[in-house]
């Protein structure tokens, strides 16, 4: 140990301890490389002879683009697909003539497209949800911003999602910038940016395949009381008909204070509820709306009153089977302002914000039915069909006794509590006006009784 210990100081004072350091430092960093690279198989390692070199593979579209076929052992090693043969995926690679006869490729997008159903060799189940989700709708539309399985995972240097990554490497933020920024600065974003907890991300609400329309049925609802279960009941303790609200306004709009409000009316079946989708293939709600917009006259616009029950005419006409009504719903304007949220001490609490004459959330109103993809097609509506007959049915979400923008409501509310007080008053009045006559007659009935009696004895 002294003779150790006297050669650490003589080292040191000749400087030496510190380059000693460094070789012994890579000596076992080359060692555990070569581990690393031990792993890989005897083909697999002939790949990456050439595949491992620095800016030599690079592979021109006749898009004109430049595509990168670099893949660092290293990374790859340390992925999920680790143990994954490069033959497993790139089965139609023939190592005869493989980098020496040249290979067409159209584009990146193209290549990308082409490599697609390997990915459901071995992840069945994702790739399954995957195809019923919008993305894959896109994708079969042929749009060119759809995202692919690769667009998405890098798969080559892929890592599990279980791994704590910065919130700037979630893909998402590729093609949904603006919504991804504004999530970042909301409540959710900082709470796991400046406060390092664990908040919810893009998979944690919109889920990581089967990605659904947030506006479909009640899925934004659904994807907040997916955390925030107990959200009704300590709404319940401040919050008059909590559970009505939690069924006609949708979360953001109390909890994104600068966001933009608007009605929907959404068109629903009057038997199940549910949002009626548009046919494929038959643009219906389109044609009927532009036709009962110019029904009355000059195009507008919206539609008003006249219009809209037009409208609903005609559609249920195509639609025999359903009976299609208008289901009223208060919402924010658009998806970028629904991933603005503060926190809860800045929502929104105060009632005469909605509840009052000329409510600024009320002055948008919009008329929509479900595309195919579940995305929303509306069509303007002019305020003024709130307060008409035509929506009645509508409003029964956004009723409140003595608290509500429609007057004509209240009018009918008063007229039938008026007709329900009059029955009782009615008859106490006659009882009163017609008690004398009443015992005179009893008198007389009386009187007559015991003669009556006699000339029968």
């Amino acid at each position: 140990m002294k003779n150790h210990s006297k050669t650490g100081l003589q080292w040191l004072k000749n400087g030496l301890l510190m380059p000693a350091l460094f070789c012994l430092a890579a000596a076992f960093a080359g060692s555990s490389a070569l581990a690393a690279q031990a792993q890989l198989g005897a083909e697999d390692m002939a790949c990456q002879q050439c595949h491992d070199k620095d800016d030599i593979l690079v592979k021109k579209t006749e898009a004109g683009e430049s595509l990168s076929l670099r893949i660092p052992t290293q990374a790859f090693l340390q992925s999920m697909h680790s143990e994954t043969s490069c033959t497993d995926c790139h089965e139609g690679v023939d190592g005869k003539d493989h980098g020496k006869v040249a290979t067409p490729m159209k584009s990146k997008r193209d290549y990308r497209l082409s490599y697609q159903n390997a990915c459901t060799t071995c992840h069945k189940k994702n790739v399954a949800e995957f195809k019923d989700s919008l993305h894959a709708v896109l994708v079969k539309e042929g749009s060119d911003k759809a995202p692919t399985c690769s667009d998405c995972h890098n798969s080559h240097t892929l890592r599990s999602v279980k791994l704590v990554e910065p919130i700037a490497n979630v893909p998402c933020a590729n093609c949904h910038n603006q919504i991804f920024r504004a999530y970042a600065e909301d409540v959710h974003g900082l709470e796991r940016v400046a406060k390092g907890k664990s908040a919810p991300l893009c998979a944690d609400c919109h889920t990581a395949h089967k990605i659904q329309a947030a506006s479909l049925g009640d899925g934004i609802k659904d994807a907040c009381l997916a955390c925030h279960k107990d959200s009704v009941t300590k709404h319940e303790v401040w919050l008059p008909n909590a559970r009505q609200h939690f069924e006609a306004i949708a979360c953001p709009v109390c909890h994104a204070p600068f966001a933009q409000r608007r009605v929907n009316l959404r068109m629903v079946d009057r038997a199940g509820g549910k949002q009626i989708v548009e046919k494929k293939g038959v643009p219906q709600f389109e044609r009927l709306t532009r036709a009962a917009d110019g029904a009355a006259g000059t195009p507008e616009a919206g539609l008003d009153s006249q219009e809209l029950r037009s409208f609903l005419k005609e559609f249920n006409l195509e639609h025999p089977g359903n009976k299609t009504i208008l289901s009223g719903r208060l919402e924010v304007r658009s998806g970028l302002q629904s991933h603005q949220l503060s926190e809860k001490e800045f929502a929104l609490k105060d009632c005469k914000v909605c509840h009052q004459a000329g409510a600024v959330p009320f002055v948008s109103v919009v008329l929509s039915i479900a595309d195919q993809d579940g995305l929303p097609l509306l069509q303007g509506v002019e305020k003024e069909v709130l307060t008409s007959a035509t929506s009645f049915g509508s409003m029964r979400g956004f009723y409140a006794i003595g608290s509500t923008r429609i007057k004509l409501l209240d009018y009918l509310l008063v007229l039938v509590l008026l007709g329900v007080l009059c029955v009782p008053l009615a008859h106490m009045t006659a009882h009163r006006l017609f008690k004398n006559r009443r015992d005179q007659r009893n008198a007389e009935r009386q009187k007559a009784s015991p003669a009556a009696g006699n000339g029968a004895l």
